[in-house]
C-alpha cells in the first residue's frame, strides 16, 4: 500500500491541527482498500476536547465541520461505567459537546477517547479484515504482527468494545503497542504525531497485504456465462421493488470476480458465513437472494429465510424490509438492487470488495467473520438505522 503523504500539502496545515486531522483523514478515505462509503473514524485531541469524525460524515470528503468537540474527561469517565446502553451514551457525548449544532460523535468516540494519544486513526482495511474472517485469522495476525499488537476479539461497536479495551488496557504501556486489531472489524494506529499514525496505518496494513500476496493469491479462471439481458435485469428489479415499498434498479457486477464468483459450487455457504466488515450490513442485509436454476419467478426463499434469520434473534425489534440488496443467479452473473445510481454504486463497491475478500480468504482455510447473531445486533443496531436514515 502506497504512503500517500505529501509534505508540501502537510505544511499548509502545520499551524492548525484541525485541519490537519482533515488532510490525513482524507488520505485514509480516499482509499477504498482502507475504508468504504463512511467505513471508519479519526480522531484528533486538543486541548480539553476530542475532535472526532460525526456521524453521517465519509472520510473521503469530511471537512472541519464534520468533527464535533467532545469534552474528553466526560467521555473517559463513560468509560469506567458498568453499564451504558446506546441511548444513555448519544446523550451522554451530545451534552458533552462543545457546540451542539455539529454532527454526533462517532460511536466510537469513547474508545477514542481513552486512547493516550493526540491521533487516532481507525480503519477497516480489506487485507486485515479478511485474514481476522478465516478460520485462523487470530493466529494469522499474531504471526504477522507479533506481541505488540494487541488483538481484540470481536464484540459490538461502541461502549462495549471501549470498556472492553478500558479493562484490557489497564497497567499497559501503550508506548510498546503498535496498534489494535479488531477481530472481524478493522485496525487502530496512534500517534501524537499525524504523520507516524498514517504511516503506521499504511505499514501495517502493507504487511497484511503482502502476507495475503504471498500465501492467498489466485487467478481467476475465466468462465463463459450466458449474459443477463436487460429485460432480465428489470424483471428482477420488479420482483424486488414491492417488497422494498420502492421502485428499485438492477445492476450486473461486470468484473471477472464477480462472474467466477457466481459459478462457485459452494457459494450459498460462502454467503452466509458472514459480512466484511459488520457495518456492511447495514446496506446488504445479512445476506443475498440466490437464483438456482429451477427459478420459479418469486422471491419466497429469500423473505422465508430472511424471516427465519429475523424471527431467531429479535427481541422487540421491528423486522425491516423484506427486499435483497444483491442476488447471486448462479452460472450468470452477480446483481445489486438499489433505489438509485447512488446505492447500486455503493452496493457495487462493497460486494466487489467482499467477493475478493472470500476468494482470498478461501486460500487461507475458509471464509467466516462473524454468526447471524452478530450480524442480527449490527444489521437491527439503533444507531447504525439512524445513521442511514440520515443519509
Amino acid at each position: 500500500m502506497k504512503n500517500q503523504w505529501d509534505e508540501n500539502e502537510a505544511k499548509k496545515y502545520k499551524t492548525d491541527p484541525l485541519a490537519m486531522r482533515v488532510y490525513t483523514s482524507r488520505l485514509l478515505g480516499n482509499n477504498q482498500d482502507l475504508v468504504l462509503h463512511g467505513g471508519g473514524n479519526t480522531s484528533v485531541k486538543i486541548g480539553d476536547y476530542l475532535y472526532v469524525k460525526g456521524s453521517g460524515w465519509d472520510l473521503a470528503s469530511i471537512e472541519k465541520e464534520g468533527f464535533p468537540a467532545v469534552d474528553l474527561s466526560v467521555l473517559k469517565k463513560m468509560a469506567t461505567l458498568p453499564h451504558l446502553n446506546d441511548t444513555e451514551m448519544v446523550s451522554g457525548q451530545k451534552e458533552a459537546m462543545k457546540d451542539k449544532t455539529y454532527p454526533n460523535p462517532s460511536v466510537e468516540a469513547i474508545l477514542h477517547a481513552i486512547i493516550p494519544f493526540s491521533t487516532v486513526d481507525h480503519t477497516h482495511a480489506d487485507a486485515v479484515v479478511t485474514i481476522s474472517n478465516t478460520i485462523f485469522g487470530k493466529e494469522t495476525l499474531k504471526s504477522i504482527y507479533g506481541k505488540n499488537m494487541l488483538i481484540i476479539d470481536y464484540v459490538m461497536p461502541g461502549f462495549i468494545l471501549a470498556q472492553k479495551i478500558y479493562n484490557e488496557t489497564k497497567g499497559i504501556d501503550w508506548g510498546e503497542l503498535d496498534g489494535i486489531i479488531l477481530l472481524n472489524h478493522g485496525i487502530f494506529t496512534f500517534d501524537n504525531h499525524p504523520k507516524k499514525s498514517y504511516a503506521k496505518m499504511i505499514k501495517y496494513v502493507t504487511m497484511t497485504e503482502e502476507y495475503l500476496a504471498q500465501n492467498a493469491s489466485f487467478e481467476v479462471p475465466e468462465v463463459s456465462l450466458c449474459a443477463l439481458s436487460d429485460d432480465e435485469l428489470n424483471h428482477f428489479a420488479s420482483l424486488v421493488s414491492p417488497l422494498r415499498g420502492t421502485s428499485v434498479k438492477a445492476k450486473l457486477i461486470d468484473t471477472p470476480e464477480a462472474y467466477y464468483f457466481a459459478t462457485l459450487p459452494n457459494v450459498n455457504s460462502l454467503i452466509h458465513r458472514g459480512p466484511l466488515t459488520p457495518e456492511h450490513v447495514i446496506r446488504t442485509k445479512a445476506f443475498p437472494f440466490v437464483v438456482d436454476v429451477y427459478f420459479d419467478g418469486e422471491l419466497t426463499d429469500f423473505t422465508n429465510n430472511y424471516e427465519t434469520y429475523f424471527e431467531a434473534y429479535a427481541k422487540d425489534e421491528i423486522m425491516l424490509d423484506l427486499a435483497p440488496r444483491w442476488a447471486i443467479i448462479k452460472n450468470r452473473g452477480v446483481v445489486v438492487f438499489g433505489k438509485d445510481d447512488k446505492e447500486n454504486s455503493i452496493l457495487t463497491d462493497i460486494i466487489s470488495h467482499t467477493i475478493h475478500a472470500m476468494l482470498q480468504a478461501e486460500k487461507l482455510g475458509g471464509w467466516f467473520s462473524l454468526d447471524k447473531h452478530d450480524i442480527f445486533d449490527m444489521e437491527y443496531w439503533e444507531l447504525e438505522q439512524a445513521k442511514l436514515k440520515k443519509n
